[in-house]
C-alpha cells in the first residue's frame, strides 16, 4: 500500500512505519513522543524561572502539535496537513528546525546551569 500513497516518506511516514514495522511499533513511536513531552512538562513545571517555563511550554506544545497533526491526519481522523512527523519525516528544514529546538530545550533543563545558580 505504502507506493500508492503521495508522499509516504515525508506526509505519511506514520502509516507507512504501521504498515512495514506493525502495530507494536507505532505505539513504541507514540510513546517515546509522550514520554519526551511528559518529562519535558515536568521539568518546565518544576523550573524556578518564568522564561525558561514558558520557552520550554512552547517548545514542547510545537513538537506534540506537530506530532498529533500528523498521527491524526494519517490515521483520517483530520483531513491531510502535509506536515512532517517530527525526527522521522524526510525533511531537511522541519528537522533542522526541530533540532534547532530541541536543543534549546535541552539547554534550557540542563541542571546545574548557570541561569539556576544566580
Amino acid at each position: 500500500m505504502k507506493f500508492h500513497i503521495p508522499d509516504a516518506h515525508a506526509d505519511f511516514v506514520f502509516s507507512v512505519a504501521g504498515e512495514e514495522l506493525g502495530l507494536i511499533w507505532t505505539l513504541v513511536i507514540a510513546g517515546l513522543f509522550a514520554f519526551i513531552l511528559g518529562r519535558g512538562f515536568m521539568l518546565a513545571l518544576n523550573s524556578r524561572d518564568l522564561f525558561t517555563t514558558l520557552a520550554l511550554a512552547g517548545l514542547l506544545t510545537q513538537l506534540g502539535l506537530q506530532a498529533m497533526i500528523h498521527m491524526a491526519s494519517t490515521l483520517s481522523l483530520i483531513p491531510t496537513k502535509g506536515m512532517t512527523l517530527p525526527f522521522l519525516s524526510y525533511g531537511g528544514s522541519s528537522t533542522l528546525a526541530l533540532s534547532y529546538g530541541m536543543g534549546m530545550v535541552l539547554a534550557l533543563t540542563r541542571r546545574g546551569s548557570a541561569r539556576e545558580d544566580k
